[in-house]
């Protein structure tokens, strides 16, 4: 037996819209929430970060940020576009990257001669990166104990499905990465922002208000 199709009155339809905004609301909510949860997430990671970087300075040894971590600080960078210095922990990992900056296995320590990668997400930490320019001075302050002046010699957008970054130099160089865009949607894409940075001997600061 075919049934006739149900007819919806006024009432029901009413209904029914103020269910479908409701559920946008709620989901729109929960993104909102997951969203802001991350920069929430860095900013509370960097303060147990600092207490675990100043045990370090203290006594000269690893010291885990939390009980149950598997990386530590190594060091803390200092930049012009940045309100607060950046604890660097050891390995970039994507789980220590949700946390804070990251030291690539492999590449040379922060401050030693080589090449020295550090890892960051465009959203959190190293939002700070678009704002630098050729010619700025940062600081890489080293674990044990005293500060590294370095000077931005160049800024690149590379394709990391094609690029690879030097790993040997002669001098003490770092190279900050993270993706990009940085106002990207989409987090997957082959993009990278590379800022570079020489160990350099000039004292003069040249931090932009």
């Amino acid at each position: 037996m075919i049934r006739p199709p149900l007819r919806t009155g006024p009432r029901r339809r009413r209904l029914l819209r103020t269910a479908a905004l409701l559920a946008l609301i709620a989901a729109g909510t929960a993104l909102f929430a997951a969203g802001a949860w991350i920069p929430v997430k860095a900013e509370i990671a960097q303060r147990l970060l600092n207490r675990a970087w100043a045990a370090t300075q203290d006594d000269s040894r690893r010291v885990r940020p939390w009980p149950w971590a598997d990386t530590w600080p190594i060091a803390r960078l200092h930049l012009p576009t940045a309100d607060e210095p950046l604890t660097v922990l050891a390995g970039a990992s994507g789980r220590n990257l949700a946390f804070g900056p990251a030291h690539v296995d492999g590449t040379s320590p922060p401050g030693a001669t080589g090449v020295s990668i550090i890892a960051g997400h465009r959203d959190t930490h190293f939002s700070a990166l678009r704002g630098l320019r050729i010619g700025d001075r940062l600081d890489v302050e080293q674990a044990g104990g005293g500060v590294q002046p370095y000077e931005v010699v160049a800024i690149d957008v590379v394709d990391a499905e094609r690029a690879v970054l030097r790993r040997d130099a002669n001098e003490p160089v770092i190279a900050l990465v993270t993706c990009y865009p940085f106002d990207a949607v989409s987090v997957r894409g082959p993009l990278r922002y590379v800022v570079t940075a020489v160990r350099t001997t000039h004292e003069r600061r040249r931090f932009r208000r």
